[in-house]
């Protein structure tokens, strides 16, 4: 109890804060040259790594609740946020420092890179949600209709995770695991906490 009312009191914006420190470290990094031999490749890499992170935390908040009693549900737009921040600057990286705004470079891995393809597809289904996060967008919705679009990051994530394994060359551990729990977040939204099951009998 004592531990749910200490993440409880903690104030949204400190998420934020504390959210953002990995993006500052690695644009840091960067620019000083010390992500190694290519840099642009870990600092996109690495973007995109923390906005998967964000956003498996945000699909973990609705479990936590209901087969812990961890109450982070003040906290999921924040987590939604950051990752969508995240998400942006993977992608600015990719097209101003990878590509330069090469449009057509662009289109071709779009189109011949699944990866790639896959990652847009993801963006682009977070892109309503990042719009939407906020009480005026429930007021003209409703919240049937909200909650409805805000299905969307069910798909986004697994895309998300998706887009990440098949990055990856060697498939290593990491993107493997990271896919694996997407998928167990997806799986137990759909197990009644056994109290409702109780409850229902």
């Amino acid at each position: 109890m004592a531990q749910s009312k200490l993440w409880t009191a903690t104030p949204e914006w400190a998420v934020y804060a504390v959210g953002l420190v990995p993006a500052v470290d690695l644009f840091v990094r960067a620019f000083s040259n010390a992500l190694g031999a290519d840099p642009l490749r870990v600092l996109e890499n690495g973007l995109g790594e923390w906005a998967l992170r964000f956003l498996i935390a945000g699909l973990a908040v609705t479990p936590l609740l209901r087969f812990a009693r961890i109450n982070l549900v003040k906290y999921r737009r924040a987590l939604g946020l950051i990752a969508f921040i995240y998400v942006v600057l993977h992608l600015l990286t990719y097209l101003a420092l990878d590509k330069q705004f090469f449009w057509g470079e662009i289109g071709k891995d779009i189109i011949k890179r699944p990866y790639i393809t896959i990652g847009m597809v993801a963006f682009l289904m977070l892109v309503p949600l990042a719009v939407t996060s906020n009480r005026y967008s429930i007021r003209k919705l409703g919240s049937a209709g909200w909650r409805k679009l805000h299905r969307l990051v069910y798909p986004a994530v697994l895309a998300g995770a998706i887009h990440y394994l098949l990055l990856v060359k060697a498939w290593p551990p990491e993107p493997i695991i990271y896919l694996l729990i997407v998928l167990v977040l997806l799986g137990v939204r759909r197990i009644k906490p056994a109290r409702c099951v109780r409850a229902a009998a």
